[in-house]
């Protein structure tokens, strides 16, 4: 007997093969009408750019309405759990709103009346739960970490993140039990709060507001302040002043000080393994999501740096771990676009150069891939966590799962 909820699975799902082909194919005639009237190769490009983002963004939503309902099932507890961290600044914490029927960017919106991401809810319209993907958050607050998750991945609360749609894409394809690890907090950058052990400092021309160029020293790991004056017969050499605060005292902040806190917070985690991860008793760190971006644009000399800090970051993480062969997935900033310029830009491209298959870096052949997301934004930017529309951290969630089972699953 087909059941009701099953047709309205099934009509939902080819309403959206209609909508995004119908979008990708408005973007064609515009394309055709460039072409005709001779209008530059740059808005060509523009527009070529735009009508393949809609078709990858179709064909990958229309994966998504194609995962299974979860089936409620526990993992098989005799093998060793398969840990995911996800890393970067505040967009890998929960920002996408949840309630509100009535509202265009909430995921209750999205599923009950748009009837997208039907996975995420069983027949009694109730939030699905997976008992075979774990999802655990932790934060360092002052001097001591905070855990405000620890569950089995569903939706519950008022936000979402990244997370529920990574969860669900492993879910489905990996046998083993998983876990999200999420270890992570807001305003942070990789250049410096972030900045990787082994990460050295190096020079950098820096433009003040009244255009006035300085050379300064930009802080290795472990250094502080950020950056400082470079005397001219010293250069990279010179050492840092003593770090004050208003009062005159000592700032105990550093270059790493996050990426210290972060990696040390999930050691922690997985040192507890059975208290996250009920009856486990062994794992290994298979992958790392990473998605920031957004506090390096902020610096000229950060995101001159980017690409350098990403790579040493890779390399990090794997030693950290014990996990050579850990895969890396990386999301790009959701508001710009291929061809930007500017830092935002520069880190846009530091990103592509860093995936495996750009050829730049063949140690990462295979293991290492970006996720260009900006298909996947739904309006607002990455400052503003993409106005808290619950779609845009959906997409991006699958999107960047569905590249991580790539890496997994190639030989």
């Amino acid at each position: 007997m087909i059941q009701p909820a099953a047709v309205m699975k099934r009509l939902a799902h080819q309403s959206r093969v209609a909508t995004f082909w119908h979008l990708a194919s408005r973007q064609l005639k515009e394309i055709q009408f460039f072409w005709v009237i001779g209008i530059s190769m740059r808005t060509f490009a523009q527009s070529l750019t735009s009508v393949c983002g809609i078709a990858l963004l179709a064909t990958s939503l229309l994966k998504a309405a194609d995962l299974p309902d979860p089936d409620g099932k526990p993992a098989d507890m005799t093998k060793p759990v398969k840990v995911f961290l996800i890393m970067g600044q505040s967009n890998t914490l929960e920002m996408g709103k949840v309630q509100g029927l009535d509202k265009e960017d909430t995921l209750e919106s999205a599923v009950k009346q748009k009837n997208l991401y039907p996975f995420l809810v069983d027949e009694a319209g109730k939030w699905t739960i997976r008992q075979d993907v774990r999802n655990v958050s932790v934060m360092q607050k002052g001097d001591s970490m905070n855990v405000y998750r620890n569950d089995w991945l569903t939706i519950s609360g008022n936000k979402i993140g990244i997370e529920i749609g990574i969860g669900h894409q492993l879910g489905n394809t990996i046998s083993e039990p998983v876990m999200l690890l999420k270890s992570s907090i807001g305003n942070r950058g990789l250049g410096w709060d972030l900045l990787p052990p082994g990460s050295e400092r190096y020079l950098a021309e820096i433009v003040d507001k009244n255009k006035k160029t300085t050379t300064k020293v930009v802080a290795g790991y472990k250094e502080k302040p950020d950056m400082w004056d470079a005397d001219p017969a010293k250069g990279v050499a010179t050492e840092p002043p003593v770090w004050l605060d208003k009062n005159g005292k000592p700032i105990n902040w550093y270059a790493g000080k996050q990426y210290d806190d972060d990696t040390s917070n999930a050691k922690k985690i997985l040192a507890d393994l059975a208290k996250y991860y009920p009856e486990a008793t062994k794992f290994e760190v298979a992958g790392i999501f990473w998605w920031q971006g957004e506090k390096d644009a902020g610096s000229a000399a950060h995101a001159g740096r980017y690409e350098k800090n990403l790579v040493q970051l890779i390399k990090q993480l794997r030693k950290d771990f014990d996990s050579p062969n850990a895969k890396f997935v990386m999301g790009t900033i959701g508001e710009v676009t291929k061809g930007s310029t500017g830092t935002s830009g520069q880190i846009l491209d530091a990103m592509f150069a860093v995936d495996g298959d750009s050829g730049k870096y063949p140690e990462f052949k295979g293991s290492v891939a970006t996720v260009y997301t900006n298909p996947m934004s739904n309006g607002g930017s990455g400052n503003g966590h993409y106005s808290g529309n619950a779609k845009t951290y959906m997409d991006v969630g699958l999107a960047m799962g569905e590249a991580m089972n790539k890496l997994l699953q190639a030989k």
